[in-house]
C-alpha cells in the first residue's frame, strides 16, 4: 500500500493537485487506556488501549467544553496514520484550508484491533474478544469524552470502514456533532459482493491449515490471498490497466502490493477486521440521524458501485442528508479515491457551512 500510495502522491504532485508542502503542526501519538471495557459480545478486557493522533489543539467556550474538535475515522486494516500524507492532511489541515489546524482540534484514532490499538497480535491471538463497529465507536467515544475531554464534535468524517462508522455515529449520538461526513460507503447492512470479498478473506485464512485456528507460529499463507483480495478491490480497471499494459507488468504490480502487505500484516488481525463489519447495519435508524450529512461516494468505486442505487434511496431518509456521487476522472482511483481529498474537498467545505462552521 505505501508503494501506490507514494506513486499517488508523485502523480498528483506532478500534475499540480497536491499542495507544495505541509504547513500544518506535526501530528501529537498517545494512548489512552480504558478500564474494564466490555465488548457486545459479552467479553471483556480489563485494559483496553486506544491510540491516537491528534493534530492542532483544543478550545474551550465560556463554559469549558472544546468547541473545535473534529473526528476522522480511517478504513479496514488501515490505521490514523494513513491521514498525515500530502493527498490528506496536505490538502486539508493547513492554513485556510478546510480543516486548518489552527483552528480545528483534530482527532484520529486507531480502531480496536488497528494501527497501534489493542489487537489479537498484541499476544491474545484467537483469544482476544470478538469485536464489531458498535464496539469500535463506543471505543471512539470513550476516548473523546474520557480521554480528551470532548463532549462535542463539530465533525465526524471517515473514509471506507470509518465512513460506516460516521453513519453510526449518527444514529447511536445523534446529539454529539454537528456534520457528518462518510467516504466511500453505504448505510445498509453488510450483504451482495461487498460481504463477499470480505468472506473471500476470511475463507482464506480460516481454512487455511497452517492457520491453526488462530495459534500459528509464522502467518498463514492464506494472507498472501487476502492481500491480493484488497488489492483487487482499491481501484478501478482504467487505472490498473494503465498501470499494468502487460502481464508482467499486472504480476510485478500485484506482487509488490502482496509482499509490502504480508511483511506487516498479521493474519488474525486482518480476519478480525473484516469479521468486524458483520454487525453494520444502519438502515433501520437512518430517520435518527439529525446532523446535517454529506454522503460522498465515487463512480468507479468497485466496493459500493452506484449502479446499486442504495445511496440515491436511502439518503431520502436522512432528514438533513445529501449525496454525492463523484464521476469518474484521470484524478480518481475507484475507492481509494476517499483519501484523495484534492477530489472532494470542495464538498467538505460546503457541508462545514451548511453546519455554520
Amino acid at each position: 500500500m505505501k508503494f501506490f500510495l507514494r506513486l499517488f502522491e508523485v502523480l498528483f504532485c506532478a500534475l499540480g493537485v497536491l499542495g507544495a508542502g505541509a504547513d500544518y503542526p506535526a501530528a501529537q501519538e498517545n494512548d489512552f487506556v480504558l478500564k474494564g471495557f466490555a465488548f457486545r459480545s459479552g467479553e471483556m478486557l480489563p485494559e483496553l488501549r486506544v491510540h491516537y493522533r491528534t493534530v492542532g489543539s483544543p478550545r474551550r467556550d465560556e463554559r469549558g467544553r472544546v468547541n473545535n474538535a473534529v473526528l476522522i475515522l480511517h478504513g479496514t486494516t488501515g490505521s490514523g496514520a494513513q491521514f498525515i500524507r500530502p493527498e490528506f492532511a496536505g490538502e486539508l489541515f493547513g492554513k485556510g484550508q478546510p480543516l486548518d489546524a489552527e483552528k480545528f482540534y483534530l482527532i484520529l484514532p486507531d480502531g480496536i484491533g488497528h494501527g497501534k490499538s489493542s489487537k489479537p497480535s498484541d499476544g491474545l491471538s484467537a483469544k482476544f474478544p470478538r469485536y464489531g463497529y458498535l464496539d469500535m465507536i463506543e471505543a471512539q467515544r470513550r476516548l473523546l469524552a474520557e480521554g480528551l475531554g470532548v463532549e462535542h464534535l463539530q465533525l465526524v468524517m471517515g473514509t471506507s470502514m470509518g465512513g460506516m462508522h460516521a453513519w453510526l455515529w449518527g444514529e447511536e449520538y445523534p446529539e454529539f456533532m454537528d456534520a457528518l461526513l462518510p467516504l466511500a460507503s453505504l448505510p445498509t447492512e453488510m450483504s451482495g459482493r461487498n460481504r463477499v470479498w470480505r468472506k473471500m478473506i476470511i475463507d482464506a485464512i480460516t481454512m487455511d491449515p497452517e492457520w491453526r485456528n488462530g495459534d500459528y507460529e509464522a502467518q498463514p499463507r492464506g494472507l498472501r490471498i487476502a492481500a491480493e483480495v484488497l488489492f483487487f478491490m482499491s481501484n478501478n480497471p482504467v487505472q490498473r490497466q494503465a498501470q499494468a499494459p502487460t502481464w508482467q507488468k499486472a504480476d510485478q504490480m500485484l506482487e509488490g502490493y502482496v509482499t509490502s502487505f504480508v511483511a506487516k500484516a498479521d493474519a488474525n488481525d486482518t480476519l478480525y477486521a473484516l469479521r468486524a463489519s458483520e454487525d453494520y447495519n444502519p438502515g433501520p435508524g437512518l430517520e435518527r440521524i439529525r446532523a446535517p450529512l454529506l454522503a460522498i461516494n465515487f463512480e468507479d468505486d468497485l466496493i459500493n458501485p452506484p449502479e446499486l442505487k442504495i445511496l440515491e434511496k436511502e439518503i431520502k431518509r436522512v432528514k438533513r442528508g445529501k449525496s454525492v456521487v463523484v464521476r469518474r476522472s484521470a484524478a480518481t482511483r475507484g475507492h481509494g479515491t476517499h483519501t484523495l481529498a484534492a477530489v472532494w474537498k470542495k464538498d467538505l467545505t460546503w457541508l462545514l457551512k451548511r453546519s455554520g462552521r
